[in-house]
């Protein structure tokens, strides 16, 4: 398929090492997403919006209410998984609109960068400042902390491993589990999401670049 041809040919220069401070300021600079605790997978996905612009299009389409990452022969998503993780699976998107994007295109892509996290923040020093650049204390910290759960540590730094480019089927769909998330903040029940098990990825059509 050219649009992983096209992807990987573009993908392949992205920067290996992120260092968290740096990232947060760039993406900061860029007004993209610098407040969120997980910076590294919003920094992947600034990248490659950055990176790809000039040959697919940026969103994709819009299907329910699921807008793709990005669009040329078919729409595509960008993942971020910590590869030291317990949980080898991935969450991918909203089940119905995934099927309807298959159904329009014959197939769905997924875009998953890998990266070995590094979580030594133990003086919360990365944490406290992450907070003061964002002048202080969300709503959702201040919830936290009235209800006493200890907030995870954070991320400081990333390596980018490994991109994997994903092609789904319909036929694959049955080699993915699925997640029920529960309800929103209204009692709306959330949409089910697929799950990509990464020690299943054998049973999909792939392709990736090493760094």
């Amino acid at each position: 398929m050219n649009d992983i041809v096209i992807a990987k040919k573009l993908l392949r220069y992205l920067p290996k090492y992120w260092d968290g401070k740096k990232c947060i300021l760039e993406l900061k600079e860029a007004n993209y997403n610098w407040r969120q605790m997980e910076w590294w997978a919003f920094y992947f996905e600034w990248q490659c919006n950055n990176t790809l612009e000039c040959e697919f299009l940026i969103p994709g389409d819009r299907i329910n209410n699921v807008t793709f990452d990005a669009k040329r022969e078919i729409n595509w998503d960008y993942k971020a998984k910590a590869i030291k993780s317990d949980d080898h699976r991935a969450i991918l998107n909203d089940c119905e609109a995934m099927e309807l994007s298959i159904d329009k295109y014959g197939a769905h892509g997924e875009i998953i960068a890998l990266c070995d996290v590094e979580y030594n923040d133990v003086d919360r020093s990365f944490q406290q400042w992450h907070t003061k650049l964002k002048g202080g204390k969300s709503q959702y910290e201040l919830n936290r902390i009235k209800r006493t759960s200890v907030s995870r540590y954070r991320k400081v730094s990333a390596e980018l491993t490994e991109i994997i480019f994903l092609i789904i089927y319909e036929k694959d769909l049955d080699n993915l589990s699925i997640m029920h998330q529960g309800r929103n903040s209204n009692g709306r029940l959330r949409p089910p999401k697929y799950l990509l098990d990464l020690e299943n990825i054998n049973s999909f059509k792939y392709s990736l670049i090493q760094f």
